[in-house]
């Protein structure tokens, strides 16, 4: 049936190749030749390498699915964590920073109590004086009063972060609006009858001290990507993580994207299109991270590079400064919005969250499963690989010899 000399033995069929003496097999008169038995078993293993190898990379690309999957649920639990925050508020004021006489107050009221500021006597003018009002038609706002936040606690951490004299900075246009607020003479003294001064001086009034003024096109705006979607153009900011490649417990978000503004203000761009979010509020906070409690602020440090704020008044301001003690009583913070229509009520995102956090558990068993299959796919390839690296050698020694 076979061509003389290309007979196969059954004893050589049924053993394995490595197993088998080509000698042996070419002496009982029906064996294959060396040459032929190397090239098959050469074959056979590297036939097997790359079934294994197939095998690897089907697993490989699971896993990389699989964590691309969880990353995408942490994101989607910390956005809804922050919608949370805002449907249910973290709790009455603390009474260590709570001013009595700012619960209930009208943000123009609080202003007004300051009442030889800039920012005081501009709300003054524009109640009661509105006939006086091109002399700062530049003027967009006072900071205080162009964006809500819906904690009263980060209300107040955000106030102090700023400080009363940021929080009450008029915000301008453009450097020429900027201008038109003071005047000098020809020493360089601020002339009082002139610009705001003038105003102040027409109400009775006096300016008090240094105050800012901040011109939204001499800003350097935000450059990246926006939240698709939000009518409120919040920042695509990339989230922070720990050295273990995890959030960091008690993240809320970024301070920039918790400040609301009023439709009204949506709509005051600068000449190349940019927002007060982009603009004002990304010079003002940058990307101050926002924790729940001090605590996961200080553990989360090491991926702090630009500041961060809790709840309960911990404040790091940039890298290893942190400020400590009692809060500065703040006179002027943020107001706070009318309620979110985003969902129906807190339920309602409890009930996603649920739904998110079984998702994950979920994701995070097949990761664990399927990391023991790669796990096991890498050790067999490589047992594969040594035995064809020990047949590779064994091959050339005995054509050496030959």
């Amino acid at each position: 049936m076979y061509p003389t000399g290309q007979q196969i033995s059954f004893r050589a069929a049924v053993q394995d190749p490595l197993m088998v003496d080509p000698k042996e097999t070419t002496q009982n008169g029906g064996g294959i030749s060396q040459a032929e038995f190397a090239l098959f078993t050469s074959n056979r293993i590297q036939s097997d390498l790359e079934a294994m190898g197939i095998k690897l990379k089907l697993h490989e690309d699971n896993l990389k699915f699989l964590k691309a999957q969880k990353t995408k649920l942490d994101e989607s639990i910390l956005d809804l964590q922050v919608h949370m925050n805002k449907l249910n508020p973290s709790g009455p004021p603390r009474s260590e920073n709570c001013d009595a006489n700012l619960q209930g107050e009208d943000i123009n009221e609080q202003i007004l109590r300051h009442a030889n500021s800039a920012a005081g006597v501009l709300a003054h003018v524009q109640s009661r004086h509105s006939s006086q009002m091109t002399l700062t038609k530049g003027v967009v706002g006072v900071v205080a009063k162009l964006g809500k936040v819906h904690d009263e606690n980060l209300s107040q951490v955000l106030s102090v972060y700023l400080g009363t004299r940021s929080m009450l900075a008029l915000v301008c246009k453009d450097y020429d609006s900027v201008k038109g607020l003071e005047s000098y003479d020809s020493q360089g003294n601020v002339d009082r009858n002139a610009g705001l001064h003038g105003l102040a001086s027409s109400i009775g009034r006096t300016i008090e001290g240094h105050f800012d003024a901040i011109s939204l096109e001499n800003l350097r705006p935000y450059v990246g990507q926006y939240i698709a979607g939000d009518p409120q153009r919040r920042l695509n900011l990339l989230k922070p993580k720990l050295p273990n490649g995890e959030y960091p417990p008690g993240f809320l978000g970024f301070a920039v994207n918790m400040i609301q503004i009023d439709p009204a203000y949506l709509l005051c761009v600068t000449a190349y299109g940019h927002g007060l979010r982009e603009t004002l509020f990304y010079s003002l906070f940058s990307r101050l991270q926002v924790y729940k409690k001090r605590g996961d602020m200080i553990s989360a440090l090491p991926c702090i590079s630009e500041g961060a704020v809790s709840l309960d008044g911990g404040i790091v301001r940039t890298g290893g400064i942190l400020t400590l003690g009692s809060s500065d009583e703040v006179k002027v913070r943020f107001a706070k919005p009318s309620a979110s229509r985003a969902m129906d009520n807190h339920s309602e995102a409890e009930r996603q969250m649920k739904e998110l956090k079984q998702k994950k558990e979920k994701t995070l068993e097949d990761i664990k499963r399927t990391q023991v299959l790669r796990d096991h796919a890498v050790y067999n390839f490589g047992k594969k690989k040594d035995e064809f690296v020990r047949f590779l050698a064994q091959s050339s020694s005995t054509s050496m010899s030959q």
